[in-house]
């Protein structure tokens, strides 16, 4: 079956416009209600949790509809991140857990993604079911049987409880002063109650959302803000969460960025060295750097490369039983700690390297030399599909032939926007510049 819906992160698009409609939500919540309601007792229930957009209210209402349509009782979580979704789809034993988001989007974006009871991303066979059921004949529960909805206060103390425990035991951040940067979403009170609650001097940013301005010149993927408030107040780490505050970028002392792979490679090579590492393997996508590979390789340390996209890292955690993965973007995924990514944990267990090992963050950050890599994204619209052009298999042939085994190169279609990503890897910078310009060129004239 062809996906029509469901990306590599769940449904999402622009609000209000299809396929991120109230309508289509409410279908959703039915199918899903549907597919994990699979006999008549009583008792079945699922989360929701959202971050900050304000569509979130439409879609969150049209979800619980659904959902209470086919007999499943909706407990809402208000605004938490991703993580405390996939937490508390377990811990309140539910069938199925939601998040609202889209993440890293601007704020006229947004999406709904799925867990399951295990609070793990459902995989492609589940949602390939809930897809199908979207566009048939959705069973309604009697009368007698409509769900019930009921807020939950809690979510969010339970989840920063949860996150405290990660940190190792008698230690504290007494001393330490933190920028942390919380994209105006969803981790906008949790994660300075973290820090503040484990003893850091607290330095917060975009904590005041409005709706509008999620994502909006703060968070991981424009972590500027967050550096220049680094080196104005003199602190010790920034750490950039994005808007459902799933994957994090972390700013060392001096200002400069640390990003997903040089965070995987300090992990791994601590817990490699504790005898920790499962699998002794990381798990990391496509995207991630050779000079991470090249880290590993040198520490007889495995990389195991995926498709783009968090939840193809963690199906690959799972299916060969490893507890450390992540992306290049800050997606940092610790199975021994939570089913998905957590920006906020991640950036704790920096913290608490740092703690232990009395170094600053520059010198934990930068693990290895960065193979030059250059990325760029070509917007194309709705109905288009430019990388079948003859052109541009021609252009990416030429590109593949030029490099000729000196580097990488990955062209893909973005799985959460409508983008086509050109990426390649080089020693030669001036070849670098021109094999991804070159593709470049070729898909902007078909488009």
């Amino acid at each position: 079956m062809t996906r029509r819906l469901f990306g590599t992160d769940g449904v999402r698009g622009q609000a209000n416009t299809p396929p991120m409609t109230a309508e289509l939500a409410l279908k959703l919540g039915a199918a899903a209600g549907r597919h994990f309601r699979r006999d008549q007792s009583p008792g079945h229930r699922v989360v929701i949790g959202k971050d900050t957009r304000l569509s979130g209210y439409m879609i969150e209402n049209a979800l619980t509809a659904g959902f209470t349509s086919t007999g499943m009782n909706v407990l809402l979580l208000g605004p938490v991140p991703t993580p405390a979704v996939g937490l508390l789809t377990t811990s309140m034993r539910a069938d199925v857990g939601v998040m609202i988001s889209a993440s890293h989007n601007p704020a006229t974006d947004n999406g709904i993604k799925f867990f399951g009871p295990d609070g793990f991303k459902l995989d492609d066979a589940a949602e390939a079911e809930i897809e199908r059921l979207v566009f048939s004949e959705i069973q309604p529960a009697q009368a007698e049987n409509i769900g019930r909805a009921k807020r939950i206060d809690t979510g969010r103390a339970r989840y920063v409880e949860r996150v405290k425990r990660t940190f190792p035991d008698g230690c504290n951040l007494d001393g330490l002063k933190v920028v942390i940067d919380c994209a105006n979403g969803a981790a906008y009170r949790a994660a300075p109650e973290v820090l503040w609650e484990l003893g850091a001097d607290v330095v917060p940013l975009g904590v005041d959302p409005d709706g509008f301005n999620i994502n909006d010149g703060v968070g991981s993927t424009q972590p500027q803000a967050a550096q220049a408030k680094v080196r104005e107040v003199g602190a010790d780490l920034g750490i950039c969460l994005d808007g459902d505050a799933d994957r994090v970028i972390l700013i060392d002392e001096t200002g400069e960025i640390a990003d997903g792979d040089q965070i995987m490679a300090l992990f791994a090579n601590r817990w490699a060295e504790e005898g920790r590492l499962k699998g002794h393997t990381l798990a990391a996508t496509v995207m991630s750097n050779l000079g991470l590979e090249r880290f590993l390789s040198e520490r007889a340390i495995n990389l195991h490369r995926t498709p783009v996209g968090d939840r193809y890292v963690v199906e690959a955690m799972r299916r060969h039983g490893l507890n450390l993965g992540g992306e290049q973007s800050g997606h940092i995924v610790m199975t021994d700690y939570a089913t998905t990514g957590d920006g906020l944990i991640a950036g704790l267990q920096f913290l608490a390297e740092m703690v232990r090992t009395g170094k600053p963050a520059s010198m934990l950050a930068r693990n290895f030399e960065r193979v030059p890599q250059l990325l760029q994204n070509v917007r194309f619209s709705a109905g288009q599909t430019p990388l079948e052009a003859a052109p541009v298999q021609a252009a990416i042939a030429a590109a593949e032939g030029r490099l000729n085994g000196s580097g990488r190169l990955l062209i893909r279609k973005s799985g959460t926007e409508p983008l086509i990503r050109v990426m390649a890897e080089c020693e030669d910078e001036v070849l670098l510049q021109a094999v991804v310009g070159e593709v470049v060129s070729a898909v902007e004239a078909v488009i």
